[in-house]
């Protein structure tokens, strides 16, 4: 009968001595295969504490905090740029499991930026983005958009309720135009609602009511 002989898996050298090193606390450089360099504190093999990471591919750094192998607590986020070879930041804030969560800032340009609220890496609670344009929103956010209430400034206020970044139920007034020049003011006819602050805001709650009915049924 013929000896059946099993095949063993052969690991790379480097990771039995890894994992024979247990790095724990503060230590030098060290570099993963990918070219990737880590300085700083280690628990049980795993980056843990303060440190910084440098990932060779996207030319980029990251310094700040870790729990357990993962970017979790405060830290910032920054690329490098080709023409200067100065890191530019992109996000400083808070993370948790290697996503940004809590508050933090993240700049999108040089003129464009979201500072709020943030859950599982998306725009989520309650935040304010200034757009390239000079429009600036600022209210509640939920999976990367624009959703609960809210206000738009674009030269008109828009402050009302917001599903999906789309605005839903609100009022819309003109920003301040008083130090315009040769402005005419031509009359407009008054409409008048019963209680329209009573209206707006139940109209309001029955729609935030609804979505958070689809949401909790999805």
């Amino acid at each position: 009968m013929p000896l059946l002989k099993t095949i063993r898996s052969i690991e790379p050298l480097w990771r039995d001595w890894d994992r024979k090193a247990q790095k724990s606390g503060l230590r030098s450089t060290m570099y993963s295969g990918s070219g990737d360099q880590y300085t700083g504190e280690w628990r049980n093999n795993l980056m843990h504490g303060k440190g910084k990471y440098v990932y060779k591919k996207a030319n980029a750094i990251y310094q700040g905090d870790w729990i357990c192998g993962m970017r979790s607590g405060y830290g910032t986020y920054a690329v490098k740029d080709a023409t200067t070879e100065e890191y530019i930041r992109v996000y400083a804030g808070y993370w948790m499991n290697d996503k940004k969560h809590g508050y933090g800032t993240y700049y999108y340009s040089d003129d464009e930026y979201y500072e709020g609220g943030w859950e599982c890496g998306k725009r989520s609670g309650w935040g304010k983005m200034l757009y390239t344009n000079g429009d600036i929103y600022e209210g509640e956010w939920h999976n990367n958009k624009c959703c609960g209430l809210g206000m738009l400034f674009l030269g008109r206020i828009y402050d009302g309720v917001w599903v999906k970044d789309i605005p839903k139920c609100g009022t819309l007034e003109d920003a301040d135009c008083s130090e315009a020049l040769n402005t005419e003011k031509l009359p407009i006819p008054e409409v008048k609602v019963a209680n329209p602050k009573e209206v707006l805001e139940e109209v309001q709650r029955s729609i935030l009511q609804e979505e958070k009915r689809k949401s909790d049924a999805t």
